[in-house]
């Protein structure tokens, strides 16, 4: 595998690639895979081509990481602090087969939450694969309770054609609704023909999404309690300045995601947990 620094629209980011052309670009603002392109095949993360690269606010697309809180489930910023941060890669990680990049806290990030803690987003790239983990270890002398998610934008073909399976028979909370509607039958897919934004639990299986560009199967490690489907339907998506009308179009976010039942990690302890992403057709 071959790391190297790059800079992408103004930013610095590193670029794993591998001998068989699998390609995978990470942002060192907040840590966000960017781009994955497996050997010979379709780009596989969605970016939004009106995202904002000026360090200003986070990066519409890609994979961005939702820590210490989710949403707006807190006092926090929406979705956190981590993914506005300048993160710091670490170069021996390369002889592992990984991108590796930390995160301590620090007089700004005390601003926002008195917590001592070190974190790290690790990327691994194999052939038609990705893994992005996030590990957090509580620094400090006091413990401290978090929500997290791998926000993973995926690149889709037309919206319309796009179905999740796997989700059959999953308990899910609708946040458009607010309500809790009765799961999906045994076998049958997911759909997206309006605004969507579920928190399902955690399946027992990997999911696959089928589309287009082919399929692709989505893992998460079971310490992610939720998975978290989203797609902003037009309505929503034309409200948004950092998205084209139609970028809704050509994404759906399935996000692996801690965030009904808060962790808490005592002094001294270390938390981890991946989201697997695999060409399976």
């Amino acid at each position: 595998m071959a790391i190297r620094a790059v800079t992408f629209r103004g930013q610095a980011c590193v670029e794993l690639a591998l001998p068989e052309g699998d390609r995978a670009l990470v942002c060192l603002h907040g840590a966000q895979v960017l781009s994955w392109t497996p050997a010979g095949g379709p780009e596989r993360l969605y970016l939004s081509p009106e995202a904002v690269f000026d360090g200003s606010t986070a990066i519409r697309g890609g994979v961005p990481v939702c820590f210490p809180q989710f949403n707006q489930r807190g006092p926090l910023p929406k979705h956190g602090f981590v993914r506005n941060r300048a993160w710091t890669p670490l170069p021996e990680a390369s002889d592992a087969g990984l991108a590796v990049l930390a995160l301590r806290d620090d007089d700004d990030t005390h601003r926002l939450w008195p917590h001592a803690f070190n974190a790290r987003v690790e990327i691994a790239l194999a052939p038609g694969a990705l893994t992005v983990g996030f590990v957090v270890e509580n620094t400090g002398a006091e413990s401290f309770e978090f929500t997290l998610a791998l926000h993973s934008y995926l690149h889709t073909g037309d919206i319309d054609g796009v179905r999740l399976h796997g989700l059959g028979g999953v308990p899910f909370w609708d946040s458009v609704d607010d309500t809790h509607p009765d799961p999906l039958s045994a076998g049958e897919a997911l759909a997206f023909t309006a605004e969507t934004d579920r928190v399902y639990q955690a399946a027992a299986a990997p999911l696959t999404l089928s589309d287009s560009l082919g399929s692709l199967e989505i893992a998460q490690d079971p310490v992610y309690g939720q998975t978290v489907v989203w797609n902003p339907g037009a309505a929503l998506c034309a409200t948004l300045a950092d998205m084209p009308d139609d970028g809704y179009r050509h994404m759906l976010c399935v996000e692996a995601a801690a965030i009904d039942d808060p962790v808490r990690l005592a002094p001294g302890d270390t938390w981890s947990g991946a989201q697997r992403l695999s060409v399976t057709g």
